[in-house]
């Protein structure tokens, strides 16, 4: 499965995503993401990013409706991957146009982002 929670504790949910990112694993773990944020009210999201290989094609990536209706209830979200994704994920993720803090972090930097996200 290339999208799967690893941990959820306390408002803290870390997500794993390898191989090619598809729209219905996305919309799945978005579907979770919601259902916590019921529990846990306004959340932090960790997101590993290994071996990663883009997003499939030709998908609705358009669709920003969850953003729109949650980004009140995201504290954070820091992101780790290569950095030859940094700037597609950055884009992809809206970072300039959303009120959530979001930060992009290296593999190398793990400790780094654990520290940013608590």
């Amino acid at each position: 499965m290339p999208v799967k929670v690893i941990e959820s504790s306390g408002k803290l949910i870390s997500v794993k995503i390898t191989a090619k990112l598809k729209k219905a694993e996305l919309d799945r773990m978005q579907a979770i993401a919601t259902e916590f944020m019921k529990r846990e009210g306004k959340i932090k999201i960790l997101v590993l990013l290994e071996d990663f290989l883009g997003w499939e094609r030709g998908a609705d990536w358009e669709d920003v409706n969850f953003q729109l209706e949650h980004d009140r209830d995201i504290e954070k979200i820091a992101i780790i991957g290569d950095e030859k994704w940094r700037n597609l994920v950055l884009a992809f993720t809206g970072k300039p146009f959303r009120p959530v803090a979001i930060e992009y972090f290296t593999p190398s930097q793990l400790e780094q982002a654990r520290a940013w996200i608590a």
